[in-house]
């Protein structure tokens, strides 16, 4: 696959503990997203931060390390970026998590493959 151009970042912000049945929300929608033949996917897993109830997750505390801010980000052209939303909010709906996806412009330089050895 070849993407160059525009395109569009989708940035998926989910705590780490939110669970979509036994599977954690950040899985399912990596999951879900490669289904969608989507360009590629990546978790990131933050230090500190808060969401919508204001209740600080931190590396620092302990007694709330294990539920750190995930932010996913996917890049691929706009249609399809837009056709997946609608996936990432029904996953969100299922599992009952709070969250929050951005959108914004991007522009793709190279995107290749590695080669096959």
């Amino acid at each position: 696959m070849k993407i160059e151009g525009e395109a569009k970042l989708l940035r998926i912000f989910v705590g780490e503990n939110d669970k979509h049945g036994t599977v954690p929300v950040y899985e399912k929608i990596v999951v879900e997203a490669r289904k969608a033949e989507l360009a590629g996917a990546t978790v990131y897993r933050g230090i500190m931060g808060y969401g919508g109830n204001s209740r600080i997750h931190s590396a620092k505390f302990l007694a709330i390390s294990e539920d750190l801010p995930l932010v996913i980000e996917i890049v691929d052209e706009e249609n399809k970026i837009e056709k997946f939303i609608p996936m990432v909010e029904k996953i969100f709906e299922d599992a009952n998590s709070g969250g929050l996806i951005t959108i914004e412009k991007a522009q793709i330089i190279k995107y290749t493959p590695a080669k096959k050895k």
